[in-house]
């Protein structure tokens, strides 16, 4: 039993944000129940590696969630959906502001069905505003939030992020805070949520170290010029065999043995100099002397005790293999629905009693359509003529999804 055992979402979310904040309350021991179009394919399904009928990522970001077919232009499905949220009282949507109201299922109308209804709505602008409506991505996000122009080098352009900034830390981690708050609100006055989760809003507020000094000084944080952004010797330095190594030594005891790495203890003067010149000088020493040995040697050296805050920039495929990943068991063995097991990054949250859970890597769509409505109370004419009616896709789609 998982530590949100008794929480039962519908997740009619695609992509990246909606499934991997869903994921994570699953993980957690939540009832995840994916409400997913016939007609219009995630985008992640097929995107490969392939692990039988779905990708490895979208397998990975559905894990543990069964799957409902259902074509919510169809009003039979939305009675469907209007039984479902008697029970599923907390419902994740990721659509443009107004389609669920269009389509019938919008926190009005579910809220007229069971009013302590939770409902979280993802999206890239937010319910109101002038963008409210406007298509975007992660790049987007970031980019009108401010966040991309002071997150490159300097005389160069940005560049993408190797992670999904604001899809993960602007739409899922607050997706998950804003229900889990909108759940112990419930538990006082017994009333529901609609939750709206803007990645911009959320990806504006990251600006969190150097927004107030524009806001009070009037600062503009730039390129280069902070001391988090290569502004000062925090930064990646280039090794001999063209790999990198991390270098956060920004404290004083931190600093002095990174010069003692250094083989210079004398090199304190400048690393903790206020002086701008200094700290140029410092970090030139520190890129030519890193570039000096290969990656691998300048390792057995940090392997020496040394804890300083510096650390090898490691391939993913290195950090699977690192001891400290596999001794936080980051890397799990998830059973797929059918037979075997896929390896899947593991929930990150260590529980002192109840630890994460997977039931299974996620399925193709419509998997457990059947199993869901018998178990609202449809008998098997029922759902044979909903089936022929195309309610759950057409029949190909019915069988391949068997």
């Amino acid at each position: 039993m998982g530590i949100l055992s008794g929480l039962k979402i519908l997740d009619f979310s695609t992509l990246l944000p909606g499934p991997f904040a869903t994921m994570m309350l699953a993980d957690m021991g939540a009832e995840v129940l994916k409400i997913e179009s016939p007609n219009r394919e995630d985008l992640l399904k097929y995107d490969g590696p392939m692990d039988g009928e779905v990708s490895a990522t979208f397998a990975h970001l559905n894990r543990s969630k069964r799957s409902l077919a259902l074509d919510l232009k169809r009003a039979e499905s939305i009675e469907i959906v209007y039984q479902l949220i008697k029970e599923y009282d907390i419902v994740v949507e990721q659509f443009r502001p107004g389609v669920m109201h269009k389509l019938g299922i919008g926190y009005e109308k579910l809220k007229e069905i069971n009013p302590a209804i939770i409902f979280c709505s993802i999206t890239g602008y937010g319910q109101t505003g002038p963008l409210r409506n406007q298509a975007g991505h992660d790049i987007n996000y970031l980019s009108l939030a401010g966040v991309s122009s002071y997150s490159f080098r300097k005389g160069q352009t940005p560049v993408p992020a190797g992670v999904q900034v604001a899809d993960l830390a602007g739409g899922s981690m607050p997706a998950v805070i804003g229900i889990l708050a909108a759940v112990y609100n419930r538990q006082k006055t017994s009333e529901g949520q609609h939750i709206d989760i803007s990645l911009t809003d959320v990806s504006f507020s990251l600006n969190a170290l150097y927004g107030p000094s524009f806001l009070v000084g009037g600062i503009e944080p730039t390129a280069e010029s902070l001391l988090l952004n290569g502004g000062s010797f925090y930064d990646y330095y280039e090794t001999r065999d063209n790999r990198y190594i991390s270098v956060g030594s920004l404290e004083p005891q931190f600093q002095k043995m990174l010069c003692e790495l250094l083989g210079d203890p004398g090199l304190f003067k400048l690393s903790s100099s206020e002086n701008r010149v200094d700290q140029l000088a410092f970090k030139e020493k520190l890129i030519k002397t890193f570039k000096e040995k290969t990656l691998d040697e300048w390792n057995s050296i940090l392997k020496n005790g040394f804890n300083g805050c510096v650390e090898p920039v490691l391939n993913f495929s290195e950090a699977v293999e690192h001891p400290h990943i596999k001794a936080r068991e980051l890397v799990v063995s998830v059973p797929k629905y059918d037979e075997g097991i896929q390896k899947q990054i593991a929930f990150p949250i260590k529980f002192s009693t109840q630890p994460g859970e997977y039931r299974f890597a996620g399925v193709q769509t419509g998997t457990h359509t059947n199993e869901i409505l018998e178990e609202l109370g449809f008998d098997s004419e029922t759902i044979k003529s909903l089936k022929e009616k195309g309610i759950f896709g057409s029949i190909k789609q019915i069988e391949n999804s068997k």
